[in-house]
Parts: structure tokens; sequence; C-alpha cells
């Protein structure tokens, strides 16, 4: 699925940068200013929550989004996850994906 977004938003214009885990994700937020973040919720070696609020750490500017398979996941005030973080439902078609970083990124 990672392979699928990234063609997406490739094709929509964006540049796209993509990792198989949280952890290695953070470790490039670490050292290189990104304007979004998209991450799924359920990933390896560190979930997309504890990725977006460590990346809100680095940067509180970065706008975050969340997709899941896990329709009944919420995010609130105990997950400890940014409060702007938008969330996108799985499934969803690619043009809804584009559509929603499109409105986030102009917000």
């Amino acid at each position: 699925m990672r392979g699928f977004l990234e063609r997406a938003l490739d094709k929509a214009g964006y540049d796209v940068l993509a990792f198989s885990n949280g952890a290695d994700a953070y470790e490039r937020l670490k050292r290189e200013p990104f304007t979004l973040l998209l991450t799924d919720i359920v990933m390896p070696r560190m979930d997309g929550i504890e990725l977006a609020r460590r990346a809100a750490e680095i940067d509180p500017d970065l706008k975050i989004m969340f997709i899941t398979g896990f329709a009944a996941v919420v995010l609130n005030n105990e997950s400890a996850a940014p409060k702007d973080a938008r969330v996108l439902s799985k499934p969803f078609h690619l043009k809804d994906l584009v559509r929603e970083v499109e409105r986030l990124l102009a917000a």
C-alpha cells in the first residue's frame, strides 16, 4: 500500500519519501524539515501516534495526517497525538488521499 500512496502523491506533484517503519521515518525527520507527515497508525518499531508526537516536538508547524484501517481508533487527549492531526480511514480512493493532502497543506 505504501507504494500506491507514494506513486499517487508523486503523480500529483508532491516530493515523497517513504519509510517502512516509524523509527526510520523519525530518524529522517530529526535531520531534515518536512511539510507533511502522512503516517499509518499501526507500524513496526514505532507506531504512528508516537511518531507524530515526536515529530511535532521537532517541528510544531508540521502538518500531520494519519491513515488507519481501524475506524474505531479515535485520536483523543489520552492518545498523545498532536491536536491538529487529521485522520483518513481505510479504505479510501487515491483521489481522496490527494484531495485531503491538498486541503491540509492549504490550511
